[in-house]
């Protein structure tokens, strides 16, 4: 009888500290999306109807807005993936690591918005770079307002999201496995092909995730750095709601978005530790 009312106060007792959370995803997380999927099924009279979604997928420019969505994502992933693995295992080999991941997460405190206007004073006509083009005699270029611009910055902010995942994931590793990968004859690279990349790809996959979903929303960069060259469905939806007032295309775009999102999750999750995890 004791044993029986010690478990129901626990049940109660966890029932109480899951009632914070459970309202914190009613309120920010399924209301916003069922506004949005109601909103999306009015037009601008505010009568019901299924012109937006039907309107999205037979529009080419929308569709192009997706195909570049989904380019400059990927473009902006890979970059960042290139630059992140390599330098992440180079840091994890360091004896202050401790130290670089905390120079890592230092910029991430800045705004992106102070970050943005930071790099049109290094990229514009009369900024550091110009200068020093100017300086070595090859002459000031239009580098902002460029696609070129929009990728360095959006990889640059982006960057620490990627490497932190990858940097854990190699520090996890157990050194024993690398050593005896070296004792067996394999080499450097050999190893990192053989043991260190199957190991760290949780790491990997995190750091895609992190990057390339964000990517696919980005507005205020493609605006104050691309010059409005880079049009995605961020840019869409800012200007469905706040230029358009077309708030029903706004909310179909928005929750076309959300479910692209899902997908890339879907398609990037860890199919095999899931499988363990059910197995067991």
């Amino acid at each position: 009888m004791r044993k029986n009312n010690s478990e129901v106060s626990v049940q109660k007792q966890d029932t109480l500290l899951m009632f914070p959370y459970v309202m914190w995803i009613v309120l920010f997380v399924l209301a916003p999306i069922f506004l949005l999927v109601y909103q999306s099924l009015l037009n601008v009279d505010g009568a019901f109807t299924f012109e937006n979604i039907l309107r999205y997928f037979t529009s080419v420019t929308y569709l192009s807005m997706t195909f570049q969505s989904f380019l400059y994502a990927g473009l902006i992933t890979l970059v960042t993936l290139i630059i992140s693995y390599p330098a992440a295992y180079i840091l994890t080999k360091t004896e202050h690591k401790e130290l670089w991941r905390m120079l890592l997460i230092l910029p991430t405190w800045i705004n992106i918005l102070l970050k943005a206007y930071a790099f049109i004073g290094i990229l514009s006509q009369s900024g550091i770079v110009n200068r020093f083009l100017d300086f070595i005699g090859i002459g000031r270029q239009q580098i902002l307002f460029t696609n070129f611009s929009f990728l360095l910055v959006a990889s640059y902010i982006e960057l620490p999201f990627m490497m932190m995942p990858i940097m854990n994931a190699i520090s996890e590793i157990d050194p024993s496995l690398i050593q005896a990968s070296h004792d067996l004859g394999a080499n450097t690279w050999a190893t990192i092909r053989k043991v260190i990349l199957p190991l760290s790809m949780n790491g990997v996959r995190s750091g895609v995730q992190a990057v390339f979903i964000p990517s696919l929303s980005l507005f205020m960069l493609t605006r104050l750095i691309g010059g409005n060259r880079v049009i995605t469905l961020g840019t869409a939806i800012e200007q469905h709601f706040l230029v358009t007032q077309n708030w029903g295309m706004g909310s179909t775009i928005g929750i076309i978005l959300i479910v692209l999102m899902f997908i890339v999750i879907k398609l990037t999750s860890n199919k095999k530790a899931r499988r363990g995890v059910s197995n067991d």
